[in-house]
């Protein structure tokens, strides 16, 4: 697939809604069954949607509201964690990315400080290239997977796709399985 320049104007806090199949494809990989689940960058809550699905006990908070009530209100790069939120068993998110994906190196790295299990990004497919991400990839014991998406994305659930590749980023608990990391792939299953 090619990448070609978007000619979406961006908005604060805009809402990029997450299809459900693209969930579906990081728990066919990583079941979450019983475990509970911080959706920290909910949105209008369609992922955490399949992950209770899935079985998880989830946990949303967004720095807005989107129409849909969040369990809390809270800026995820910028709060000081509590007990009630600090230890779910993992935190799965599509964590805003920011100018240079500056936001979303913030939001693994809190991520993974908040939470010793799983912690899953949807993030662009390229986030792991680069000298500056070393310690998220290359020098992290515990990152485990990165899932390619074999389909786009359409953020506004119009069936019209983004320009732009992603990929889930899969770290799990300390120490990491013994094996390096693997890369997966998936798509929309019909």
């Amino acid at each position: 697939m090619t990448v070609t320049a978007s000619k979406y104007a961006r908005a604060e806090n805009d809402l990029y809604q997450t299809e459900p199949w693209v969930t579906e494809a990081l728990i066919r990989n990583f079941p979450i069954d019983g475990m509970s689940v911080w959706e920290p960058a909910a949105g209008n809550h369609l992922m955490a949607d399949v992950l209770c699905e899935a079985g998880a006990r989830v946990t949303t908070s967004d720095i807005a509201v989107y129409g849909r009530r969040h369990d809390h209100v809270l800026d995820f790069l910028n709060f000081k964690p509590t007990a009630a939120l600090f230890c779910p068993d993992g935190i799965i998110t599509n964590p805003p990315y920011g100018k240079g994906n500056r936001d979303a190196v913030k939001f693994a790295e809190r991520a993974l400080l908040f939470c010793p299990g799983l912690v899953a990004l949807l993030l662009t497919a390229k986030f792991d290239f680069g000298s500056t991400r070393q310690h998220l990839f290359q020098n992290n014991p515990r990152f485990a997977a990165k899932i390619a998406l074999t389909d786009r994305i359409s953020w506004t659930l119009d069936g019209v796709t983004g320009t732009e590749d992603h990929a889930w980023y899969v770290w799990t608990e300390k120490p990491r399985l013994p094996r390096a990391p693997v890369i997966l792939y998936a798509g929309r299953q019909a």
